[in-house]
């Protein structure tokens, strides 16, 4: 259940900012750049998580190194609107391996799924998963060249 943002304060944003940008930070840390005792920067914390504003935490990887060196944005317009559709798309999409960030979204298409794959040949491999068994109308690839902006902190300090 999260909390509604009246009850959210300058504080929390401060400590909801440090946290986007490193999550790593050690709690004497995170107490020293917000400007509270460890205590109450923890109690914070632990009610922050409670009300699910903070949802975990990860580790950025460069993928590249890895070998996953392509990112794709495939963007698919569908025939088919029903519940009982999107429902089987959506877990379909989910137990693909190179799909990292996956969205229903407004206008010309229907969805927009990011994929991070090795080379053009892990992406064909990607692709013909996808459309096994799905009646797509429209499935195209917007290949990447260079991330310029990833993986950004939201800027809450907007939000006072």
């Amino acid at each position: 259940m999260i909390e509604k943002m009246e009850n959210i304060d300058s504080f929390d944003l401060k400590i909801l900012t440090c946290l986007q940008k490193d999550a790593t930070l050690s709690q004497r840390d995170l107490a020293d750049r917000v400007g509270l005792s460890q205590n109450a920067c923890w109690r914070r914390l632990q009610r922050l998580k409670a009300s699910g504003l903070v949802l975990g935490s990860r580790t950025n990887i460069d993928l590249a190194a890895l070998g996953l060196d392509l990112t794709v944005f495939v963007m698919i317009r569908t025939r088919h609107h029903s519940k009982e559709w999107a429902d089987s798309f959506r877990k379909h999409v989910e137990r693909l391996p190179e799909v990292i960030d996956f969205y229903r979204i407004g206008g010309d298409w229907d969805y927009l799924v990011k994929v991070v794959t090795r080379g053009m040949a892990g992406y064909d491999a990607f692709y013909q998963r996808l459309i096994t068994n799905f009646d797509l109308a429209t499935v195209t690839g917007f290949f990447s060249m260079e991330a310029i902006v990833e993986n950004r902190a939201a800027d809450l300090t907007r939000l006072r």
